[in-house]
């Protein structure tokens, strides 16, 4: 129950996150007066907390449904026509039918593919890996790399494409980039050829000719949609390029009873999107269907060391939309560290359609992210212009100040093309 996010996903990748924040907690303290005996790490009580923690999420899952009415069928279920699934040799009858079943980990085909772990696996390893490769430049990848580093593990990233992140702010990324190297071997346009199990540990070649040896393997390159073995053959749903499964503004697919959301559609790969579109069908279906979705301005985070934020427009992006734009940037050592003595950099950047005066992208490097950016991003869903920033007063002293108070552009760009109008 919970799907991806509650059992190998979100919930469980921020509760290791916290644990591994501890470290960089533990050694800062020393610049504030603390004298601390040397910590030690135990894996299986952070896996086995966790596993509780999980195991009561499950439950309240269920006792929400239950509660509700619904009757909870387990099983492995299969379609067989537009308007009946079979499930163990029974078969069930329904006006409609969603389907809500999530992606699954890709791992590419190289020889000694079964030696290695996923995002499914990762969280409740036997033992603690000293030393991890992590293969994959997104945000799962990166944020496992800030992880297992924080425990204590050495680590590595290696990726194919020359820069991690790809999808987010380029001066965001260059900025993060900086900041991992001081803790993860970085390892750019690098492929893994085999994986093979030896005396020590795992043993890696690398396509480069390089060969490690590690303990663990951790592959996060990507996720596809799971519609396999789903029936969809018997119905009319149809499935776009990349495999996700094709629904309309709706969320209907061809198939007129059949509707599909979440990450199986594969518009935002993201926990509230899924409930947001969730919301969505079952107004359309049951309620005055008035409910939409808006997939502009939703904010997203990424737990690594450090955190990183954004909502809206990178400006890459923001080039392709409006004719003129004002960068504001903030690159500074947040007050914390004048005395933890460590040198981790914070970084704020706010993109603005000139013209208009809005805020059209807002991105953020350094402690709690998340917690910074998801408040800018009701105020940016609410039109927030730059002369609105500038007249909020802020919180001194926080980081979050730092968004209101960047009064000097960092550079105007003048992008040669008419305004495209955002929603």
């Amino acid at each position: 129950m919970g799907g991806t996010c509650v059992n190998v996903g979100c919930i469980p990748k921020k509760l290791y996150s916290y644990a591994a924040h501890y470290r960089y907690d533990f050694d800062d303290s020393a610049g504030f007066g603390w004298r601390l005996e040397p910590p030690q790490f135990c894996w299986d009580r952070l896996r086995d907390g966790k596993q509780r923690e999980i195991a009561r999420l499950n439950d309240i899952y269920k006792n929400l449904l239950t509660s509700s009415g619904a009757t909870i069928l387990p099983g492995r279920a299969r379609l067989c026509d537009a308007n009946t699934v079979e499930m163990d040799g029974k078969r069930i009858t329904s006006k409609y039918i969603l389907l809500a079943t999530g992606g699954w980990p890709f791992v590419p085909e190289f020889p000694g593919r079964e030696h290695v772990v996923t995002s499914n696996e990762i969280f409740d390893l036997p033992q603690f890996p000293q030393r991890i490769l992590i293969v994959g430049a997104g945000y799962i990848a990166v944020e496992f790399a800030g992880i297992f580093a924080g425990l204590g593990a050495t680590t590595m990233l290696a990726y194919r494409s020359g820069e991690v992140l790809k999808d987010f702010d380029a001066d965001l990324r260059q900025r993060f980039t900086r900041e991992a190297v001081k803790h993860i071997e970085l390892m750019p346009n690098t492929l893994v050829a085999s994986v093979e199990k030896g005396e020590g540990g795992l043993l890696v070649t690398l396509e480069n000719g390089r060969r490690l040896e590690v303990d663990c393997v951790l592959f996060a390159t990507g996720r596809k949609p799971n519609v396999a073995n789903l029936g969809l053959e018997n119905t009319r749903v149809a499935l776009n390029p990349d495999g996700t499964v094709a629904v309309d503004a709706n969320m209907q697919t061809a198939e007129p009873s059949i509707y599909a959301l979440g990450d199986v559609v594969g518009r935002l790969a993201l926990t509230p999107v899924a409930l947001a579109e969730g919301m969505m069908v079952a107004d359309r279906l049951f309620g005055d269907g008035r409910r939409t979705v808006s997939y502009e301005n939703v904010a997203t985070t990424i737990f690594s060391h450090p955190n990183i934020a954004t909502v809206g427009l990178g400006e890459a992006e923001a080039t392709e939309r409006f004719a003129d734009l004002t960068i504001f940037e903030s690159d500074f050592r947040a007050l914390r560290h004048t005395m933890s003595g460590r040198d981790e950099r914070t970084y704020m950047k706010v993109i603005v359609d000139t013209a208009s005066d809005r805020v059209v992208g807002m991105h953020m490097m350094g402690p709690d992210a998340g917690e910074v950016i998801q408040g800018f991003a009701a105020a940016m869903n609410c039109g927030l212009t730059k002369a609105q920033l500038d007249g909020t007063l802020g919180i001194h002293p926080t980081l979050a100040e730092e968004f209101v108070t960047m009064r000097t552009p960092a550079r105007q760009r003048s992008c040669g093309r008419e305004p495209v109008s955002a929603k």
